[in-house]
């Protein structure tokens, strides 16, 4: 079914990687909605835009637990039946997850927390490059 060679293994680790990170965020957005709701939309006030943030936490939410589960169960088919077809598909709603994210913490101003997003998009860019070839 699999083989322990290097390109496996990281892309396995990827999209373990990829499940842990998003379904943990998407879990923690969508249990406490109206926390985030309540820290985003005070980030937002200052934005030169405003924004329906709660339509749109409710999309990158989505977004984030399809991106995990997407990812976890990638992994699984990776090892049991070899096909890296469900990893991909996670590994880029990843990536559209963080560009939504991104694009949000530019618009807030919050460049410093726009800055910490880039090594889970490398990561979730490798992820498309392993899984996609």
């Amino acid at each position: 079914m699999f083989s322990l060679d290097a390109e496996f293994l990281i892309a396995l680790a990827v999209s373990i990687y990829l499940t842990i990170v998003f379904l943990q965020s998407g879990l923690d957005k969508a249990f406490d909605f109206s926390g985030n709701l309540a820290f985003l939309s005070e980030m937002f006030e200052s934005a030169p835009i405003k924004l329906p943030v709660a339509p749109l936490l409710a999309c990158v939410t989505l977004f984030e637990l399809a991106a995990g589960v997407l990812s976890g169960l990638g992994a699984l088919s990776m090892v049991f039946v070899g096909s890296t077809t469900l990893a991909y598909w996670g590994a880029i709603l990843s990536c559209v997850s963080l560009l939504m994210v991104l694009s949000g913490q530019r618009l807030a101003k919050a460049y410093a927390d726009a800055a910490v997003i880039a090594p889970y998009f490398l990561v979730s860019c490798l992820g498309i490059y392993l899984l996609g070839s």
